[in-house]
């Protein structure tokens, strides 16, 4: 059975991408079949992977011109299996699973999502409704990466997914983004008449500070995450440039650097959400705040 997970939020910048792209290779590079789903108009989740549509001929493999053609029923598009990259070669040497992602390219995608402001949001569902059953058991695992803001895109992701992930960054922007986010799911299924039924498995803090290094917004933000139903976790994924330069190589930082901190740490959280998917909010462990935080100065 396949488990479909989207990572989203309101707001834009937090890393939704390198959070996608890293979780995905770590659960290939550990033997499972994975497809990475990009309905970003920016498409950095395929370029992160090493896939750039830019001629004529890549641009009719986008995901928004398949989900354009499914959503009008103009028919004629090619199965999603024909326009999907195969970018196993990117975890073969830790023996790993299959990796693939339906790429995304900008005017395709922002044709898509013009196309479902004006269809009725029964109309939503179509990502997992039409085209992701396609692949019904070929993969163990579809992650989904988002657009930001609560879109029709962003929509269409969270309606295909069985779980949703959110996350901040110790910024106070970005804790709205995903108070919102949470909104916007629990309303899914009562907006799809129960057809679509994700699940909120809660927010991480990304991009953050060591402890020692803690501002009072970085106490206040982990103290508005815990006490606003965000359910943080435990893992953090701390700054590290080696996770922004990765992009530059096509090949995300969970596969060059596992080893390392920013790669254990990618670990370490997959392995917090997979067990999450299995449990009750209940049973979650969730970050807490650290003695003395709130006495750290600004600076």
């Amino acid at each position: 059975m396949t488990s479909v997970l989207a990572i989203a939020t309101q707001k834009g910048g937090v890393g939704k991408t390198s959070t996608c792209v890293n979780l995905g290779c770590r659960l290939a590079m550990d033997g499972a079949n994975v497809l990475i789903a990009d309905l970003e108009p920016q498409a950095q989740a395929g370029s992160a992977l090493g896939v750039n549509l830019v001629s004529e001929e890549d641009i009719r493999n986008s995901l928004g011109l398949a989900l354009t053609d499914s959503l009008t029923r103009a028919g004629g598009r090619d199965p999603l299996e024909k326009i999907m990259y195969d970018r196993s070669e990117l975890v073969a040497e830790y023996d790993g699973g299959r990796l693939c992602v339906l790429a995304s390219e900008e005017s395709t995608m922002t044709a898509a999502q013009n196309a479902f402001v004006t269809k009725p949001y029964s109309e939503t569902p179509v990502l997992r409704r039409r085209l992701l059953q396609e692949f019904s058991g070929e993969f163990d695992y579809i992650l989904i990466d988002t657009p930001p803001a609560v879109s029709s895109l962003n929509a269409v992701g969270l309606a295909a997914a069985d779980f949703v992930i959110s996350l901040v960054n110790p910024e106070y922007p970005t804790i709205k983004g995903a108070m919102i986010l949470k909104e916007a799911v629990q309303a899914v299924e009562n907006l799809t008449s129960g057809e679509c039924r994700p699940r909120f498995l809660g927010a991480f803090m990304n991009r953050s500070n060591p402890e020692s290094a803690w501002t009072v917004e970085d106490f206040n933000i982990l103290d508005m995450m815990i006490n606003g139903g965000l359910y943080p976790y435990v893992t953090d994924i701390r700054r590290d440039r080696r996770i922004s330069r990765a992009y530059f190589d096509g090949k995300p930082a969970v596969i060059q650097h596992p080893n390392q901190s920013c790669g254990k740490r990618y670990t370490d959280l997959l392995q917090e959400v997979l067990d999450r998917m299995e449990t009750p909010e209940s049973s979650w462990p969730i970050a807490q705040l650290p003695v003395g935080a709130e006495e750290q100065e600004d600076g």
